[in-house]
């Protein structure tokens, strides 16, 4: 079953600002005044494509046969076998081969959603007779105390860690790991590169 985590904000935003695009591109086709329109399209471009590479592309795939982690310009696939040691910091760090790293663009914990998630399973201050929240039964109170201090990124970092311990224990086949590179955010930036270079030629 295919799982699949990355940043929500950034994606809805990203859909958003293809969308703000196309009105625009449609707009400086419909109204062409030449040389201004083309560098509007040229500043479009370029910005679309950062938003690609940035908030469109980048994304953390649980697959069965492993984890495959897209970043800007690179997708590296590694077998859950392949994968030696999990860390989390502001990102996902999966160490895997000769101490080698691959660095998960999506999700990334802030300082502020750590805090929060610190803050969060701390018991509140009860305050004379009157109770203003509602005692939490033990099952509210384990999950709580699970996730205190952890962010979602921790969490996809433990179920990669879970998954990589379970496919050793049943002692998996693995395929060698791959890096491969974007071939297509390498094309939309080359598409804006060459809407900078018309822009400044004609």
């Amino acid at each position: 079953m295919k799982q699949t985590y990355r940043s929500r904000v950034a994606f809805v935003l990203g859909w958003v600002w293809l969308a703000f695009v196309a009105l625009n591109v449609w707009d400086l086709i419909a109204r062409y005044t030449g040389k201004s329109s083309l560098i509007a399209l040229a500043v479009l471009g370029v910005l679309t494509a950062l938003v690609y590479v940035v908030a469109l592309r980048p994304a953390t795939v649980f697959t069965e046969a492993g984890l495959v982690g897209r970043n800007p310009f690179r997708t590296t696939f590694l077998p859950w076998t392949a994968i030696d040691d999990v860390s989390v910091s502001h990102s996902i760090n999966v160490q895997y081969g000769e101490e080698r790293t691959l660095r998960l663009w999506t999700p990334m914990s802030s300082a502020r959603e750590r805090a929060r998630a610190q803050r969060r399973g701390v018991p509140k201050q009860e305050r004379g007779r009157l109770r203003t929240e509602p005692r939490l039964s033990k099952p509210e109170q384990a999950a709580m105390e699970a996730f205190t201090g952890k962010t979602h990124a921790d969490w996809v970092g433990d179920q990669i860690r879970e998954r990589a311990e379970s496919a050793r224990r049943r002692d998996e086949t693995a395929e060698p790991a791959r890096v491969t590179w974007s071939y297509d955010a390498i094309a939309v930036v080359a598409a804006a590169f060459v809407l900078v270079v018309v822009a400044a030629v004609i």
